[in-house]
């Protein structure tokens, strides 16, 4: 048992180690979206819109507008990061560069390859996310207590939402396919998860609607570490993060799995 858990992690690692090297070739140009986004958005939504908007009331106590929304930008840039790389990445490696052919030539085995992906994924989102802290924090919005809870959290929610990727890149037929999850369900997460206003300004039946959105459980929880760990934000967001994961793990591996061994 214990030797064969081993080799299952050897070979997780292989792959996301082989994730790892590209990575570091071209680091250049993957660190900068996550550092210059944040600070376009702190600078047209804070400062723009916190022009007309100065505070907006969290849990009852007013907040500047770019505290508020700074948490958002965070789990927003950690969604997009990692279901671009495990959406377009994953199927470009499958579809294109053949690159889980050549890696299943090797010892390497199907479930390890797709669990490696993931881990991959959710390591990128993580690395941006740490990447949009520190562009925050030169703004004075990160503290050092929020930051040692939500650099963990990151992780999961990372995989979370590679597990959520993975799903679309198993059953799209063609790259173009990608565009409908990316506009259709990334955009709206985006827009009606809390990341831009409070959900308590929504009628309750869109309320309703956003708590099974994955993303407002990650802007629940990095919005609770920010502003006030003690309101049971943190338990929900953890809570809801995990109850996501453990369904779109269980559906991911199963797609993918039938699509690779085709």
């Amino acid at each position: 048992m214990i030797e064969r858990a081993r080799a299952f992690l050897t070979g997780v690692y292989r792959v996301w180690q082989r994730n790892r090297d590209v990575y570091l070739v071209t680091w250049k140009t993957n660190m900068i979206p996550p550092l210059i986004e944040p600070l376009l958005y702190l600078g047209a939504f804070g400062a723009g819109v916190g022009v007309l908007v100065k505070e907006v009331t969290y849990r009852g106590e007013a907040v500047s507008y770019a505290a508020f929304i700074a948490p958002g930008l965070m789990a927003s840039g950690l969604m997009f990061h990692t279901f671009g790389e495990n959406t377009y990445g994953t199927f470009v490696r499958l579809y294109y560069q053949k690159t889980f052919d050549a890696i299943l030539a090797t010892p390497v085995s199907a479930r390890e390859l797709i669990v490696g992906e993931l881990a991959w994924g959710a390591t990128k989102g993580f690395f941006a996310n740490l990447l949009t802290m520190a562009a925050i924090a030169l703004f004075g919005l990160m503290s050092v207590p929020a930051a040692l809870m939500i650099v963990p959290f990151s992780l999961l929610a990372g995989f979370m939402f590679a597990c959520v990727a993975i799903i679309f890149a198993a059953t799209a037929t063609r790259i173009d396919t990608l565009n409908v999850p990316a506009y259709l369900i990334m955009t709206p997460m985006f827009l009606f998860s809390g990341v831009f206003f409070p959900l308590d300004v929504m009628p309750p039946w869109a309320r309703s609607v956003a708590a099974f959105l994955p993303l407002t459980h990650v802007v629940g929880f990095m919005r609770g570490a920010t502003l006030d760990p003690s309101d049971g934000s943190l338990a929900r967001g953890l809570a809801g993060t995990i109850v996501f994961t453990i369904p779109a793990l269980w559906l991911g591996l199963r797609l993918m799995y039938r699509r690779v061994i085709k």
